[in-house]
């Protein structure tokens, strides 16, 4: 199946398409009424059988996830399970979240009372970005309808059932996206990546059983539950089925939230999209946001799934599909990535802290003018003490796109080098590169001033 498929955003565009109102008109908590009908392991067994897999990035298979949580006595003295829906959505290219929540926040809110009666969970969470006030209004509104109409609160419909819903706001770092920093986070610590084990099935949130799921993941439970895991497993790959959002930004004609199958390619989306803006052609892609190894024109055609994009080199992430023409300094643009990740960086681990600090010093050397000659290499090196040795996955994130960018495109790096950027006007009028010995600590080099700033500033020494 190649066609686009709406199914979370088939009503996206009706006037007032957020309330309680809308949503019930198009099938809303109808999937609620079927799994409140069925048992925990019944609906567990269901998501396993239509084959979801995380929306988030990874691509875990939810109804398994859903299983880790210990299943034995609830009595008294049994640690209580919680619900976490990651909805920190602070990824470079990554934009699918936020307008969902915006545009249908009752298919997320119908979606966590299913997971959360799944894995027997009297309390869930939705994590936020701090930032998008709007999202957090949104929410808070929807929330409210779904307590007034009965689905939150005690006895959701007369089953029983209970769950107290907070929507919670975070304050704004890209680190709270991985789970555990999110949870550390949501029990009011700073933010930073947990040792695993014990992974957050075993002990998540305040120490206890919990299941951390993308906003995007919980939302698509209310369409399986009404409509069959078999009607999802038609749609997308084997290994990858059902439906999914993709998000086309950059230089496309008409950006924006194309849901299809997974598997289908970026040509085909592309057709949808409009193309390449008009005159220019396709230089490079990200497939999952700017984590993700970057691809070229040369991939076009391979499949948008998580194992077709693995077999090229690189990750399918949330579907974040950036699309880059040819009047694109992938140097340029590679940095500002390197220089997010280093602002982001928690600093709880050397790889990381370290890495992404001096990846920003060498790439400020590329785009002045003042890299030695060794300098990409400098910068493989960095990226392979970064890649798999970092305490989470923003290392790796870092490390990503550099080392693809230098496999695609090492010859506009060694143009840096030779001239300065071939894109700036400027460089042929850039100084020339200092000596070895006059920037052996990376200081960035200031052609205003002709000299050179303190390699180290607020971080101090080596």
């Amino acid at each position: 199946m190649t066609a686009l498929t709406p199914v979370l955003t088939r009503f996206w565009d009706e006037p007032q398409s957020w309330t309680l109102a809308t949503y019930l008109r198009h099938d809303g908590y109808v999937g609620l009424r079927r799994a409140l009908a069925m048992s925990p392991d019944e609906v567990i067994a269901l998501v396993k059988q239509a084959g979801l897999r995380g929306r988030g990035g990874a691509g875990f298979p939810t109804g398994t996830k859903w299983s880790f949580i210990p299943q034995g006595d609830s009595g008294a003295g049994a640690k209580p399970h919680y619900l976490v829906i990651n909805a920190d959505e602070s990824e470079p290219g990554t934009c699918k979240d936020i307008p969902l929540m915006l545009a249908a926040p009752h298919f997320v809110i119908e979606g966590a009372i299913i997971a959360a009666y799944a894995i027997r969970a009297r309390h869930a969470f939705i994590y936020v970005r701090g930032e998008v006030a709007s999202v957090l209004r949104r929410l808070q509104v929807a929330v409210a309808e779904a307590y007034a109409a009965g689905y939150l609160g005690t006895d959701i419909g007369g089953s029983g059932v209970d769950l107290d819903l907070v929507v919670h706001a975070g304050a704004g770092a890209y680190i709270c996206g991985e789970e555990t920093a999110l949870l550390d986070s949501l029990e009011g610590r700073r933010g930073q990546p947990r040792l695993r084990p014990p992974f957050p099935a075993e002990a998540g949130l305040y120490a206890c059983p919990t299941v951390v799921n993308n906003v995007e993941t919980i939302a698509s439970v209310p369409p399986i539950m009404v409509n069959g895991a078999a009607w999802f497993a038609a749609m997308g790959t084997e290994r990858s089925p059902g439906f999914t959002l993709y998000s086309l930004s950059g230089h496309v004609t008409r950006p924006g939230q194309y849901e299809a199958p997974l598997g289908i390619t970026l040509r085909e989306l592309l057709d949808y999209a409009g193309g390449v803006r008009a005159g220019h052609e396709l230089k490079f892609w990200t497939p999952g946001g700017s984590s993700t190894p970057m691809l070229t024109a040369e991939h076009l055609d391979v499949p948008l799934d998580y194992e077709g994009v693995a077999a090229v080199g690189s990750m399918l992430g949330t579907k974040a599909l950036q699309i880059f023409d040819e009047t694109t300094c992938v140097v340029r643009a590679v940095r500002r990535w390197t220089q997010f990740y280093a602002h982001e960086s928690c600093g709880k681990c050397t790889p990381c802290r370290e890495g992404t600090y001096w990846l920003v010093q060498l790439f400020e050397a590329l785009e002045t003018g003042t890299a030695g000659s060794d300098d990409v290499q400098k910068l493989l090196d960095i990226a392979d003490t970064m890649l798999g040795k970092s305490f989470c996955a923003l290392g790796d994130g870092a490390a990503s796109p550099i080392v693809s960018s230098v496999e695609h495109f090492r010859d506009e790096y060694l143009a840096h080098i030779d001239g300065g950027c071939p894109f700036d006007p400027r460089a042929s009028m850039l100084q020339a590169p200092p000596t070895l010995a006059s920037r052996r600590k990376l200081a960035p080099f200031h052609p205003k001033t002709g000299e050179f700033a303190s390699a180290h500033g607020e971080r101090g020494g080596v």
